[in-house]
């Protein structure tokens, strides 16, 4: 076996007299080869490699690399849900002021000393129409024919204080109505006890003393620029 796998080479073959070529002869085997064949260790060698058929077949499988995982998927949002057909769209609700200026005009009398008496609000000087509005929140304690004002309206707030509008020409609340600041409740007259065309405005405080409604108004947010421009 160790001789036939280190022959270098084989003869050419010839042909025979049938015409069937004949087996080609052996190359001679130089001695240092047959010599290093028949040492056993090599012939055990060579003895083991011819007895396996493939050598690729006893090589490891080629490595395979695991397929990376699927992506992982988001779900998708749900809908928005519609609007119902015919909605009216929300809107944030409008801020309701704490306090208003009662008319526009000419300040022609403050609150305090005023000939010789006590003048117990303030004087605001309009044509006959002009609209008068709720200084404040609350209810109408009364509306209608006052000694001295000729027409009125009396306004209960929720701290307990009230106003009075007097000299008005017209009333357009009733007793128990509700009003909100800057609702319009009369318009400026010239009744009663009045040298011209003017709206006389009166506060209390909680406890039924007049106040000067300046201050009133200032306290409740009325800015003293508001009230600057009545003068």
């Amino acid at each position: 076996m160790g001789s036939q796998l280190l022959a270098p080479g084989t003869a050419a073959a010839r042909p025979t007299s049938d015409g069937v070529q004949a087996a080609p002869a052996p190359a001679p085997v130089p001695a240092e080869l047959a010599a290093l064949a028949a040492l056993p260790e090599v012939q055990a060698v060579l003895d083991q490699l011819a007895a396996v058929p493939n050598f690729s077949a006893i090589a490891p499988p080629a490595a395979t690399v695991p397929a990376p995982p699927p992506a992982a998927t988001v779900p998708a949002p749900p809908p928005a849900a519609a609007a119902p057909v015919g909605a009216t769209p929300w809107t944030a609700p409008t801020s309701q002021p704490l306090a208003v200026a009662p008319v526009s005009g000419t300040l022609t009398s403050a609150f305090g000393p005023r000939w010789g008496s006590s003048h117990a609000g303030l004087d605001i000087a309009n044509s006959i129409g002009t609209p008068v509005y709720a200084a404040a929140s609350g209810t109408v304690i009364d509306s209608g024919p006052a000694s001295g004002f000729g027409l009125w309206v009396q306004v209960r707030h929720e701290d307990g204080s009230t106003s009075t509008y007097g000299h008005i020409n017209e009333t357009l609340v009733a007793v128990g109505q509700r009003v909100q600041a800057g609702e319009q409740i009369a318009t400026v007259g010239n009744r009663g006890q009045s040298t011209g065309p003017h709206l006389h405005f009166e506060t209390t405080d909680p406890a039924g003393t007049k106040v000067d409604p300046t201050r009133w108004l200032q306290q409740r947010g009325v800015p003293a620029t508001d009230l600057s421009r009545m003068a």
